[in-house]
């Protein structure tokens, strides 16, 4: 059994514990509101721009498909994973390392390249796989114009033939509590058929359609890795922030069972002594 002297050591190291995860719950809660707010205001647009390019591409030339829409025999697959560069975070980091493997797996005939945004995601890939490009600094100054540049890069991999298709894993931002594993196909983009536009539009174009949609497919492109990033980012904060809550409600149930049993052996400890004595005064006595 462990001495009081010890008890009373776990209990204050405990005690520590408790105040650094409630430090980084609240931090988490502090940073979770402004991804929050930027993704809330990012999935407007991108939806729009995806309304606009296939409003555009409904009534364009059929023969003129943009080269990112190409499909081609499929050999190289590159997959780029969303994570964090810190812990403590739950599932968060694991989620996307076990659904990377299943796509390994799924894949497995294809030769693959891993492009990795966020250090868990490179730690978990470098010794097994193609590490494509290791992004992780993204983090360190994160807007959309160095995401696109990430972006820009594997755009030109595919119009040169490197990769047949590129996916996006990460985690989806639902709410605080819940994160959903996303895998979803960034290249080739998967364009409506000619004459599936839902109402006819009668629009006039400058300069011209296909220009049009040369312009805003890339666009589009980037604005849905970002806004994969961004939903990252926020689903990093909740997992954390809901990992440090229930690690600070565990710390505290954990000291209450500690001071719990430290009373009842000091109390124990107190009971032994005043026996001693009153044994000793006895024997005293009695000689």
């Amino acid at each position: 059994m462990a001495n009081l002297k010890e008890i009373r050591g776990r209990i204050t190291s405990i005690s520590s514990t408790m105040q650094i995860t409630r430090a980084m719950k609240m931090v988490s809660a502090a940073k979770l509101k402004k991804a929050q707010d930027a993704i809330v205001m990012l999935r407007p647009y991108s939806e729009k721009l995806q309304e606009i390019i296939q409003n555009v591409n409904a009534s364009s030339d059929p023969d003129q498909v943009s080269v990112y829409a190409q499909k081609r025999e499929v050999k190289r697959v590159l997959f780029i994973a969303v994570t964090s560069n810190r812990g403590l975070a739950g599932a968060f980091n694991s989620s996307i390392v076990k659904e990377l493997n299943a796509q390994f797996q799924n894949n497995a005939s294809y030769d693959i390249e891993v492009l990795t945004i966020g250090k868990k995601a490179f730690d978990a890939v470098r010794k097994t796989r193609t590490v494509y490009s290791n992004e992780s600094s993204v983090f360190d100054n994160l807007n959309f114009d160095s995401v696109a540049n990430i972006t820009e890069a594997v755009m030109k991999s595919f119009r040169e033939g490197k990769f047949d298709e590129v996916y996006l894993v990460y985690n989806k931002f639902v709410n605080a509590a819940t994160q959903d594993v996303t895998t979803e196909q960034l290249l080739p983009i998967s364009m409506p058929e000619t004459g599936e536009q839902a109402e006819e539009t009668d629009y006039i174009f400058e300069p011209n359609r296909n220009e049009i949609l040369d312009n805003l497919i890339p666009k589009s492109i980037k604005t849905q890795v970002f806004k994969a990033v961004l939903d990252s980012v926020a689903s990093e904060h909740g997992a954390r922030m809901t990992a440090m809550h229930k690690a600070t409600d565990n710390a505290e149930a954990l000291r209450n069972d500690l001071k719990i049993f430290y009373n009842k052996a000091r109390q124990a400890a107190i009971t032994n002594e005043i026996l001693e004595i009153v044994s000793g005064a006895e024997a005293l006595k009695n000689s």
